[in-house]
């Protein structure tokens, strides 16, 4: 999966001339299948989308993409809480989920980006992060060492496979793109 997650970004990265993306970086293969590198994994997912998605809302010129947005962070506010919930259920004692510092350059793109191109940095970061978070759900749900966790996992798998198909739609919608010659 991380071979196809690579060749995505790169793919992504090419699509828009001048428009590279910097998706945040994957989480550690050990997240896939154990409770604290899970745990904080997906809390550094979370945090990175709410705080990209706090940008989008301030900074997208098209409401659709400001709604979508609004969603995610929402969303992985309350994904983060089952998360830490479901941690505390499986006698962890999670920290406070922060945002990787490897994704600041991500965060500092979507500052930087002009009105006129930001929607598609947005979603050429979205659609590697979403893909990437729902990897490390999928794979925990199907073989983390915490049942609480794989239960939470679960749970969050339709709801960022939403996310990443709402991504990619809206990517495929915007002028000079078609993900599906990926």
């Amino acid at each position: 999966m991380q071979i196809k997650f690579a060749g995505a970004a790169l793919a992504l990265a090419f699509a828009a001339p001048g428009l590279a993306q910097t998706p945040p970086p994957p989480p550690p293969p050990e997240a896939r299948t154990s409770a604290m590198p899970y745990v904080m994994a997906a809390g550094m997912s979370d945090q990175y989308e709410i705080q990209s998605s706090r940008i989008a809302v301030k900074k997208s010129p098209n409401a659709r993409t400001r709604r979508y947005a609004a969603m995610l962070i929402q969303h992985h506010n309350k994904t983060t809480a089952a998360t830490t919930r479901a941690a505390m259920r499986a006698r962890l004692a999670p920290p406070a989920p922060m945002l990787d510092p490897r994704a600041a350059p991500s965060l500092a793109e979507l500052n930087a980006a002009s009105p006129a191109d930001f929607d598609r940095v947005y979603f050429g970061q979205q659609v590697p992060a979403h893909q990437a978070a729902l990897d490390l759900h999928s794979s925990y749900a199907a073989n983390g060492d915490a049942a609480p966790l794989r239960a939470t996992a679960r749970t969050a798998v339709p709801v960022v496979r939403k996310h990443l198909t709402d991504a990619q739609r809206m990517m495929n919608g915007m002028p000079g793109h078609n993900m599906s010659r990926m």
